[in-house]
């Protein structure tokens, strides 16, 4: 069929890109490079996969490059991007990342490699296939398809792309401070994270936050012999786990008052009502977290606490005697609504309130980050959801929130954009696991409806206002 218009053209080109094997071929390239920035050996990669994969596909599409030392002393580079055809139009900034997760080699299923691309069905699996290789590279073919079919973008681009997404981004959030300018925009449209279906479009506004913070109960130098001091000295784990209990009811909700947000309107309600049941392949637990609250209520619209580790004694050589210390390491996610300053002091407060003086709250030094949401009836948004929905034939699922988190802060707060998150992978993916994948029909619809998007958007030719 001949293509009517050059967003018809467009999207052809896209869709033929990933008929012919290209996009396949070009995910295994990037698959290929073992850029783990969680591990020593994958600090050589992480420059290498911006210079060496990114910068030539970026400078063919027009793209001004540049490659930014990290704020952060030792921390891997930034690369930023831009192609400026007229100030009049609008600018698009998008975010992806390239470093991933150690490799887990000895985990993965007989005839898979974490960084050889492998097709095995409609899955394709390699380590950074979904998260987020994939995610980044279908957004920058859409853009090329639009170049290649229309001779321009229609609108003004910037990309930036970091390679320590997974150690927690160190020093974005103080290179987007520090080039607010170079960064400037009009909204970041980027893809991270699963769809909630893998047929529908998921697109979300923001991210949960996360603090994260140890419990420490240190009563005494030493362990003594339980048979002689069992009954005369106080059990630091028996203390510590009383104390962890009080923070939450029997069903784990949250017994803190400061903890309880009250960001969940009935608009986000009614949001949050039109999504489908929660399918992720796990036995959910329907009588865990807040009683009056539907699934989906509680994991994008409320706090949730949980004990990620939990110590005393020797685990792995138990002895007959009463340790002198515990200690658990403790999150809370939250969503907007909740002060995010106040989290550490409301806990202390609690436990001061319940007598559980012995126990120290210690602020973790990493694992902490902001939670964002953008108004989900916001104009970007709504243009997003209808381009979305013409280019598909169904309406895509929206989130005011991840449940999960990402460097969003760095452009919803310090760089004051509207986020659009459009994400190109599914909850079954195995990210961070052995055997992550993709999903091939998944690939080839998302590149067709983000060429398309970005096709509306130069159409438009202006920022959205309804």
């Amino acid at each position: 069929m001949i293509a009517r218009t050059p967003r018809d053209a467009a999207v052809a080109e896209s869709l033929r890109y990933f008929d012919t094997g290209r996009f396949q071929s070009e995910l295994a390239e990037l698959v290929a490079r073992p850029t783990e920035s969680q591990d020593a050996r994958g600090v050589p990669h992480l420059r290498a996969y911006l210079a060496e994969a990114m910068v030539p596909r970026l400078e063919d599409m027009g793209f001004a490059c540049a490659i930014h030392e990290n704020p952060k002393v030792g921390a891997a580079p930034i690369l930023t991007a831009e192609r400026i055809e007229d100030p009049a139009l609008p600018t698009i900034l998008t975010y992806g990342h390239g470093d991933v997760v150690r490799a887990q080699e000895t985990g993965w299923s007989k005839g898979l490699r974490p960084f050889v691309l492998t097709e095995r069905g409609d899955r394709l699996y390699g380590r950074g296939s979904a998260d987020n290789k994939v995610q980044h590279l279908v957004n920058l073919r859409a853009m090329a398809s639009l170049i290649e079919a229309r001779g321009a973008l229609g609108f003004n681009a910037k990309v930036l792309l970091e390679m320590g997404e997974e150690l927690g981004s160190p020093g974005l959030r103080d290179f987007c401070a520090g080039n607010r300018d170079l960064l400037a925009a009009d909204v970041l449209i980027a893809s991270d994270g699963p769809r909630l279906s893998p047929d529908v479009p998921t697109v979300f506004t923001g991210s949960r936050g996360g603090a994260v913070f140890d419990l420490r109960v240190d009563l005494r130098e030493g362990a003594h012999h339980s048979g002689n001091f069992g009954g005369l000295l106080a059990d630091p784990a028996i203390i510590l786990s009383h104390a962890i209990a009080s923070i939450t009811d029997r069903r784990g909700q949250i017994r803190i008052p400061e903890w309880r947000p009250e960001s969940l309107t009935p608009r986000i309600r009614e949001v949050l009502r039109g999504l489908p049941e929660i399918r992720s392949g796990l036995a959910l637990d329907r009588d865990w977290g807040e009683a009056d609250l539907s699934m989906a209520e509680r994991v994008f619209g409320w706090n949730s606490f949980a004990v990620l580790a939990m110590v005393s004694g020797v685990p792995d050589a138990p002895v007959n005697a009463i340790a002198g210390w515990a200690r658990a390491t403790c999150q809370l996610r939250f969503v907007v609504g909740t002060e995010p300053d106040d989290i550490v002091p409301a806990l202390r407060r609690h436990f001061e309130r319940e007598g559980f003086r012995d126990v120290a709250v210690v602020p973790a030094d990493r694992g902490s980050f902001p939670a964002t949401r953008l108004d989900p009836d916001h104009p970007w948004v709504r243009f997003a959801a209808r381009s979305l929905e013409a280019s598909t034939g169904t309406a895509p699922h929206l989130l005011p929130n991840l449940g999960g988190s990402l460097p969003n802060d760095c452009f919803a707060d310090i760089l004051g954009l509207p986020t659009i998150w459009i994400p190109h992978s599914y909850a079954g993916c195995s990210q961070h696991a052995p055997n992550e994948h993709v999903l091939k029909p998944l690939c080839r619809q998302a590149l067709a409806a983000m060429t398309a998007l970005f096709a509306d958007i130069a159409d438009a030719g202006r920022i959205p206002e309804d």
